[in-house]
């Protein structure tokens, strides 16, 4: 596995450097037109990790019957659903959750023997530095997603942060490129991105880039490649059914803007699953992702 991810880490160094002069000049498209491609990009290429959540439960669980399926999908949709009551009725609290734990869980994504500092630094960079130098951006997504009053407040958080942290990941970066130049690479790759690029960009290149597919690797480490059919049916069944909500959440009439609703969709949909996969793959995160083979 290791192999592949390093292969897979220079390919998102290579890809952000690339992409970036091009996230850049985004705003040459219209606004909705560049919020429903991101919103597509990442559905079609960063969901998909989450959906593999039920190979991970299987193998975890031993599920063989429809009862366990059945007991599985109502336990994985509680937290989901509580997510959304909490946007709805407290939002900035909401938002201070989201970036919490997505903070801890894309802090995940670096090798095992990553320090913790480092780790806690790589996993924020896509949440603090945005507001180094498009701190107006940042604004308004969260203005779309929880209302401005909660996005003004959050800024006004984050924002003190952003220099320490770009400072941190530099001193990083440079330390790490004294044992490990790939390792070095991507926290040099994912800090451009998300000091350059504007936010919705910089999220969407890091989440399906480095993020999705670095959990789908690992996934295949863990269940075996010879399963490959598994992986697909259980990543693609799940895409097929969120690609049709999101397509009728898009066409209902709605007193609410089409820009709005989109990120609404997708943000709110990421936080309310994350929390129960979380709960899942850091299990397996924290034992090493540890191959387990079925029995059949």
């Amino acid at each position: 596995m290791t192999k592949a991810l390093r292969i897979q880490g220079v390919l998102f160094c290579i890809g952000s450097l690339l992409l970036i002069p091009l996230a850049m000049n985004l705003y040459r498209l219209e606004p909705q037109v560049q919020l429903l491609v991101m919103a597509a990009v990442i559905i079609l290429l960063g969901v998909p990790h989450g959906a593999l959540d039920t190979v991970f439960a299987q193998r975890a669980y031993r599920m063989s019957h429809v009862g366990s399926w059945a007991t599985f999908v109502v336990l994985y949709f509680v937290p989901v659903v509580a997510v959304v009551v909490l946007w709805t009725v407290a939002p900035l609290l909401f938002l201070v959750g989201f970036l919490l734990i997505s903070i801890f869980h894309f802090s995940g994504d670096p090798a095992p023997d990553t320090p913790f500092l480092v780790r806690l630094l790589y996993g924020g960079a896509i949440v603090v530095l945005p507001t180094l130098w498009h701190a107006d951006d940042v604004t308004t997504l969260f203005s779309l997603l929880v209302g401005s009053e909660a996005a003004v407040t959050m800024v006004a958080i984050l924002s003190p942060l952003a220099w320490p942290w770009l400072v941190g990941l530099g001193i990083a970066s440079l330390v790490a490129l004294r044992r490990d130049g790939v390792a070095a690479g991507e926290l040099a790759a994912v800090t451009l991105l998300a000091t350059l690029a504007p936010p919705l960009p910089a999220f969407t290149i890091f989440f399906c880039g480095m993020h999705s597919a670095r959990h789908i690797l690992r996934t295949v480490y863990y269940v075996g490649a010879e399963h490959w059919r598994v992986l697909l049916l259980a990543g693609g069944l799940p895409i097929i059914g969120i690609i049709g909500m999101f397509a009728v959440a898009l066409l209902l009439p709605s007193v609410v803007a089409i820009d709005a609703r989109v990120i609404r969709i997708v943000f709110v949909g990421l936080a309310a699953l994350t929390v129960p996969h979380m709960a899942i793959v850091e299990r397996i995160r924290f034992a090493g992702w540890t191959p387990r083979r079925s029995d059949g």
